[in-house]
């Protein structure tokens, strides 16, 4: 088991993904940030089952930094709800988790 995490979330399209990239690496909460555009998503809201067109972003950063990381995709994204959910990484190649610490070990 390592400290690093994978956080996906989605977003409505590309300017609001490429935004919360920006920030996110900007404050280095996140090492990289893969943008996945022209995905489809199926959910339940509001009592009604919808389908939309979204942008996935998979986000690479550490347990310690993902409070922070969190807050700011919250407070930057225009979903009332976004999803945010992280996924441990339990085994990667070693310089590729030491390069995430690095990457994301700012204020």
């Amino acid at each position: 088991m390592t400290d690093a995490l994978v956080v996906l979330c989605t977003c409505p399209d590309e300017v609001a993904a490429r935004g919360i990239a920006n920030a996110l690496l900007a404050a280095e909460l996140a090492a990289c940030v893969n943008c996945l555009p022209g995905i489809r998503s199926w959910y339940r809201w509001d009592g009604q089952i919808r389908e939309d067109a979204e942008v996935l972003l998979v986000i690479k950063t550490r347990q310690d930094r993902y409070a922070a990381l969190e807050a700011l995709v919250t407070a930057r994204h225009p979903y009332y709800v976004p999803e945010i959910i992280a996924l441990p990484v339990v085994a990667g190649a070693r310089d590729y988790l030491n390069w995430i610490t690095q990457a994301t070990s700012g204020a």
